[in-house]
């Protein structure tokens, strides 16, 4: 859709102005879980006397969605900015075509990459504008310094600062060129942390010259990009400030080292004020609202309780804890994002987009594949013989399909493949039985899926850990990591092993293509 441009007339009361700097969710992916749909109600039930500046989508619906907020748009007394984490596309949060690869499987096309992740920014930024959304919660600037990293790993575009300085640059160029809005996340770096801000209070011990030379340099080509918003991290940085308070709670990170020093003036949005990172500083919700406010965000983001948040924020100001300038401030950036958004028309209308990123995506999950040991000499598999596919999973979500892509590809290929999945409930007799299939095969595919997800633990677990050494000792096989690259290193036993770097759809598919064809993937 081509949004027509709109003269827009910032409210005049302080109330009004106050519930502008919130951003509550609609839908989740968290119990209880609920589509964009199911939550539209609410919202609507809200705005009259909560008039939220903006909404974060989760678990939306191609078809749907974009109808829904253009109905909550037009009840709105004031436009609604509309934000997703979509760090993969589009189809990360409105299920669909449109989904890509993780960052780093951009890093690993080499030459190819910086263009490649303009490009892939710039359709995401079309598709994203066509489906109601201003802002991509995107892109990951952290540095993935420490591969334990529960939560970033391969969000990150990789653990080399000018690199992914390089790619977090070409992601803003391409959602600007898109009229998209984009977001350097987590300021001043989650990438050196074994810890997830989700459930814990992490702590990167880096000193100031270090951080100075790593995780700050992707977030000054940001800035330097042009990039509107910036997201702070429920991180605590001793370096920049010792009382043990994170980023998202802390001046001296957020004013007097990203203001001040860095020199930037767009909007900083907070992390989910969901999270135990930065809930566990503060006595109720909005304490924490008026805490994060004083130390320099302007957008709250992810309120679980907006009018109870609004009322505390109100309160705050009229008892002279909040200045008023502080709201002013942070309302005129809110409300620069608006008028960029509403008073420029929008996107022209591309009737070819979902080809172009369907091809886009293949194209990154095909080339990003690596090989990072060939020592076995398994492949290519023979499409005439039997192939034993097994696809092991940590965690399930109720974004999974019934079954992983994987199956059906192989199948496609060798029809009396045999395909099993190993997954949080499998059983003992699961494993046996998965064994003794495999013993009996000679072409033997082995694929792990080790990937950073909110709420979730990282890894494979222990049960399954066993399983994959087991195998990889007990014959030759073939070991594929669908996210992490040190998930590998863990089995000596396997002497073919292959990184796709992440497990959507159209990387499970490539990997299904590259077992039969002869190619070599890339070192």
């Amino acid at each position: 859709m081509n949004q027509p441009a709109t003269k827009l007339s910032p409210p005049s009361t302080l109330r009004e102005k106050l519930a502008q700097l919130i951003v509550v969710r609609i839908g989740s992916n968290l119990p209880p879980v609920r589509t964009v749909e199911q939550d539209a109600e609410r919202i609507a039930e809200l705005l009259p006397d909560c008039p939220v500046g903006g909404l974060i989508v989760f678990n939306g619906q191609r078809d749907q969605t974009p109808e829904t907020l253009a109905r909550l748009q037009s009840i709105s007394k004031l436009p609604l900015l509309v934000a997703s984490d979509i760090e993969r596309g589009v189809g990360q949060q409105l299920h669909g075509p449109g989904l890509f690869p993780h960052a780093m499987a951009f890093e690993a096309l080499g030459d190819d990459a910086e263009k490649t992740v303009e490009e892939f920014a710039r359709l995401t930024a079309l598709d994203a504008r066509d489906s109601g959304l201003h802002i991509a919660f995107a892109p990951v600037a952290d540095v993935n310094v420490d591969p334990r990293n529960p939560i970033i790993a391969t969000r990150a575009f990789g653990d080399n600062p000018e690199r992914v300085a390089q790619l977090v640059s070409a992601f803003i160029r391409g959602c600007q060129a898109g009229g998209l809005l984009s977001t350097a996340k987590h300021y001043p770096g989650h990438g050196n942390t074994h810890e997830d801000s989700h459930h814990a209070v992490p702590t990167v011990v880096a000193d100031r010259k270090t951080m100075d030379q790593c995780e700050l340099v992707p977030f000054r080509a940001a800035i330097a990009a042009g990039v509107p918003l910036i997201m702070s991290a429920h991180v605590c940085y001793p370096a920049w400030d010792d009382t043990g308070t994170p980023a998202t709670l802390s001046q001296p990170i957020l004013i007097e080292l990203l203001r001040k020093q860095m020199g930037f003036e767009g909007a900083v949005v907070s992390d989910s004020l969901l999270m135990e990172g930065v809930k566990s500083q503060c006595a109720s919700e909005g304490e924490l609202a008026v805490a994060t406010l004083l130390a320099g965000v302007d957008i709250l983001l992810d309120v679980a309780k907006p009018q109870t948040t609004l009322d505390a924020l109100e309160a705050a100001v009229n008892a002279g804890e909040l200045p008023e300038g502080r709201v002013e401030e942070a309302f005129a950036r809110l409300w620069r994002l608006k008028r960029l958004m509403f008073e420029n028309e929008g996107p022209a209308e591309d009737t070819s987009l979902a080809e172009k990123t369907d091809a886009l995506a293949n194209k990154v999950a095909t080339e990003s594949i690596r090989t990072l040991a060939g020592e076995g000499k398994r492949l290519p598999f023979d499409p005439k013989q039997k192939v034993c596919a097994i696809l092991v999973r940590p965690y399930e979500s109720h974004l999974d399909p019934p079954q992983q892509p994987l199956g059906a590809a192989l199948k496609a290929i060798v029809p009396n493949s045999e395909y099993h999945e190993l997954g949080p409930r499998s059983q003992p007799e699961d494993f046996e039985r998965v064994l003794s299939h495999a013993a009996n095969t000679e072409q033997v595919l082995v694929a792990i899926i080790v990937k950073p997800a909110a709420w979730h633990a990282f890894g494979l677990l222990p049960e399954q850990h066993t399983f994959v050494e087991q195998l990889t000792r007990q014959q030759p096989c073939v070991l594929a990591s669908l996210g992490t690259p040190e998930a590998l290193q863990k089995y000596d036993g396997a002497k073919e092993k292959l990184c796709t770097f992440s497990d959507v759809p159209a990387s499970q598919r490539a990997l299904a293509k590259l077992l039969f064809s002869g190619a070599t993937a890339g070192a």
